[in-house]
């Protein structure tokens, strides 16, 4: 068996705006309450965790999922050996958990995490 997808995320000009659009759509319950104002998504009764978000000023925003991995570094070498490009990690994110971005040789962003424990 492959690498599970654990995580997607949305990200745009207008984070409050895209939870409450999504909130509405969907009638997820969206959780902003941490330091970043990350939109959390629960996994139980939406199938797959997630976050919604606005990105930094002049940021057309993406919609991406991580696929969980057990080391990020290893696995975003990996990508780049591929032809694959680094955007960004491993970092770790609000001590939940340690990410990475990259783009596939199309230019398409994904993402590998590995949860803390």
């Amino acid at each position: 068996m492959g690498q599970p997808v654990v995580h997607f995320e949305i990200a745009g000009k207008d984070g409050k705006a895209l939870q409450s659009y999504y909130l509405e759509l969907f009638r997820w319950t969206i959780n902003d309450d941490n330091p970043i104002g990350y939109g959390m998504v629960a996994r139980e009764g939406n199938g797959i965790a997630g976050g919604i978000s606005g990105g930094p000023e002049g940021y057309e925003g993406h919609v991406t999922v991580y696929i969980e991995v057990p080391v990020v570094e290893a696995w975003l070498a990996k990508a780049e050996s591929l032809g694959g490009t680094r955007i960004m990690g491993p970092d770790r994110i609000m001590n939940l958990v340690v990410l990475g971005q990259f783009a596939n040789p199309e230019g398409h962003m994904a993402g590998s995490s590995r949860p803390l424990s």
